[in-house]
């Protein structure tokens, strides 16, 4: 689920976190990076929570619509078939998936009125109108809830609730988003532990997240010394603390993730710069590394 980019924001923040606070140990850093990529997929979970809770609304709707006295054709015509379809069914029949659900208590974490508005505010949308007077299959359904959390994604309401929830959601939105699109589309499912297959795979998260970690702090000196000869008439210490942590975590990528071409190394640094430093960085931070690159291959030390 976790990209290798997902993984480097999470290095940068926990590298940040520890040249920030002198009392923090490199061990708790390891613990609080671990504690981030659990909350991704948690935050995984809590987004097919959401949109399980939101569809339910779909039987009050309808339920209101059948006791009105004077109903409209729309109304007789309506049917809760958001919630009552094969796709929301195999996940409401999962009893390993509600499991996880009450370990991370996600109950506690929404309440009714919120779900109903979500609910509410969709329900004036015309491609659910179109859905609701539409003959539907499971591509109809599929269709209508992606375009559920579309819907989602751009509710200020719901923002407000993930975020509020999920700090990550602001780093990992993104993520989240090919996540549930591919979870959706997979269903249903007769696996009852189909979502398992969506946490974050040991390669991506130890063998290149916690080992970039280790290397970048430990190794801080060393990076720093081959950093320095290419910072020309820049002091080291003015340059942006964010900055100067992409680049020896790049560096650190060059000299220890062999199998990792150094173009691509270069890209992933300059791209997140891009979302978490200032407008000139990126220029700044490719110039670096381009130049750290050339330095590296003259002193042979970059092996790729």
């Amino acid at each position: 689920m976790l990209s290798r980019r997902n993984v480097r924001v999470k290095v940068m923040q926990m590298l940040f976190t520890l040249s920030r606070d002198e009392e923090l140990r490199y061990g708790d850093s390891l613990i609080n990076y671990r504690k981030l990529i659990k909350e991704s997929y948690e935050l995984l979970l809590f987004s097919i929570y959401n949109l399980m809770e939101i569809t339910e609304y779909a039987k009050e709707d309808e339920k209101k619509r059948k006791a009105k006295h004077l109903p409209n054709d729309y109304d007789k015509a309506f049917k809760a078939k958001l919630f009552n379809n094969p796709l929301i069914t195999s996940l409401v029949k999962n009893h390993s998936l509600h499991t996880e659900f009450v370990q991370r208590e996600f109950a506690s974490k929404i309440d009714k009125d919120y779900c109903r508005k979500i609910y509410t505010e969709f329900s004036k949308e015309e491609a659910y109108k179109l859905f609701i007077q539409s003959k539907s299959d499971n591509k109809a359904y599929l269709e209508i809830l992606l375009e559920l959390f579309r819907f989602c994604r751009r509710n200020e309401l719901f923002n407000e609730v993930m975020e509020d929830k999920y700090p990550v959601w602001l780093d990992d939105k993104s993520l989240i988003i090919g996540a549930v699109k591919k979870w959706l589309k997979a269903l249903p499912s007769d696996d009852p532990e189909f979502f398992k297959a969506f946490y974050p795979d040991e390669e991506t998260i130890k063998t290149f997240g916690e080992e970039l970690l280790e290397y970048t702090h430990k190794e801080d000196d060393k990076l720093l010394t081959l950093v320095k000869p290419v910072l020309e008439n820049w002091d080291h210490e003015r340059v942006a603390i964010v900055d100067m942590i992409l680049i020896k975590m790049a560096l650190a990528e060059l000299l220890s993730f062999k199998s990792i071409p150094a173009n691509v190394t270069l890209n992933e640094y300059v791209e997140v710069s891009k979302q978490y430093s200032t407008a000139k960085s990126k220029d700044f931070i490719n110039g670096i590394l381009d130049k750290l690159t050339k330095s590296l291959e003259e002193q042979g030390l970059l092996q790729k």
